[in-house]
């Protein structure tokens, strides 16, 4: 047999910043095609792009996602190599069938314009993977779509984040999971979960939206103009360098730091080649002051207070649980009606153990979730509690808004519409994807 030894690959990882200040096709078409050069990368057989669209709302949600123009310039380029075997996938936010949010964003517009698939792949067949490095996921049931692909491309959207402080490649892959294990280990170890993800969801390429990136519930936020597409094919040195860029060190960003430790790679900037015409310190600078609203629920201008406790047997405060339905939540309200928060109810809102007093004379307090108990005094005018582990924002959503007079996005009535509708449509397609088999 002929020795075939595997020489160490010493390289360091590159990440290419490229300023793009606007949304053009021919222009981001320009700069992807420059960065997928310079990296010398060969693109062939079935394509996966993976974008982010956890969310969109024509009404009130327009930056939360992947702009469509820019998975358009990668179709283009994917078609420049003469590859036409593209797909575009997306599990879109828990509970929501993910057609809508495609359909609110643009994606579907363009899928019919370019006559590229663009699919929900909680519709289609998956089928159980063991990971080898999870802590919490020891398997998952990965997309069909996925494991058929030869090339996977991420498209993240780079956003401050609710509980990750940031969302970018290694965040992405929440989107990897069906609904139907969405909200396994959603809990104080959502951060090792996140981790678990990536030996599924390695990409071979990221292409970071981050000519707009965003602040505030990242489901729901507010933009500001960076001007840059971030690209690399090492996801994690791209998340290092996209964490610096919002204002973090790496090594803060708790997910990143986790994924360090499983070996995926080094945060420290000094071990990644950062290319390309846009500064990274000048980045930076343009993202500080920017206020990560919703990270920190007691800086919200609101009469409600906030408690937050520990997680059973841990000393760990619960931040990917009910903590992030509750920000979830107030964040949806406050972006579709300004101001609301500031007009709520005054009492006060518990998850966790909280080892202190509650003191709310006359004022209703909730807690929410299984595990959460007050070991000191509560004094309230009326206890509400919601149970649930964690809890879902379906049932937060029926109940919070009326105990802290506030409006109730259930209610409207455009939306309830949709909502509706593309459930009928998600369930009639699943059946003949998933049940009857048809492609």
């Amino acid at each position: 047999m002929k020795n075939t030894k595997k020489i160490k690959n010493t390289a360091r990882p590159r990440v290419i910043l490229r300023k793009c200040d606007n949304y053009s096709v021919d222009h981001i078409t320009a700069i992807i095609r420059e960065s997928i050069a310079d990296l010398g990368h060969e693109i062939r057989g079935k394509v996966f792009i993976k974008p982010n669209v956890v969310s969109a709302n024509k009404a009130y949600i327009h930056n939360s996602y992947t702009h469509p123009t820019v998975v358009e310039s990668m179709v283009d380029i994917l078609r420049e190599h003469k590859i036409n075997d593209i797909i575009i996938v997306e599990s879109g936010g828990y509970g929501i069938p993910s057609r809508l949010f495609l359909k609110e964003s643009g994606y579907y517009d363009m899928a019919k314009r370019l006559k590229v698939p663009v699919l929900d792949m909680n519709e289609y067949p998956s089928t159980k993977i063991q990971l080898k490095k999870g802590t919490c996921h020891k398997d998952m049931m990965l997309s069909d779509l996925i494991r058929e692909a030869d090339y996977k491309i991420w498209m993240p959207k780079l956003k401050y984040h609710i509980f990750a402080s940031i969302t970018n490649a290694l965040k992405l892959n929440i989107g990897i999971l069906q609904h139907s294990e969405r909200m396994l280990y959603h809990d104080y170890r959502i951060h090792e979960k996140i981790v678990d993800m990536l030996e599924a969801g390695y990409p071979d390429l990221v292409v970071s939206d981050a000519i707009d990136i965003t602040y505030g519930f990242e489901s729901a936020p507010y933009p500001v103009r960076l001007g840059v597409l971030l690209i690399s094919d090492n996801p994690l040195a791209a998340d290092a360098v996209a964490a610096h860029i919002m204002g973090y060190k790496p090594e803060e960003v708790q997910h990143l730091k986790i994924a360090s430790e499983r070996g995926y790679g080094s945060l420290k900037l000094s071990d990644i080649s950062i290319e390309g015409d846009a500064d990274i310190e000048k980045l930076r600078k343009k993202t500080k002051g920017n206020p990560r609203l919703f990270q920190h629920l007691d800086e919200l201008d609101t009469p409600i207070k906030f408690y937050a406790g520990y997680a059973p047997g841990t000393d760990i405060i619960c931040d990917g649980g009910c903590e992030a339905a509750v920000k979830g939540l107030l964040g949806t309200i406050e972006k579709k009606r300004p101001g609301s928060l500031k007009k709520a109810k005054p009492g006060a809102i518990v998850h966790g153990i909280y080892k202190g007093d509650i003191n709310m004379p006359g004022l209703p307090v909730m807690l929410l979730g299984d595990c959460t108990r007050v070991e000191g005094k509560i004094v309230a005018g009326k206890i509400y509690r919601v149970k649930g582990c964690p809890i879902g924002v379906k049932k937060l959503m029926a109940r919070l808004p009326g105990v802290f007079n506030l409006p109730n996005p259930m209610f409207a009535p455009r939306d309830a519409y949709l909502f509706i509708i593309n459930s009928a449509q998600k369930g009639l397609s699943t059946f003949i994807h998933k049940i009857l088999k048809i492609k």
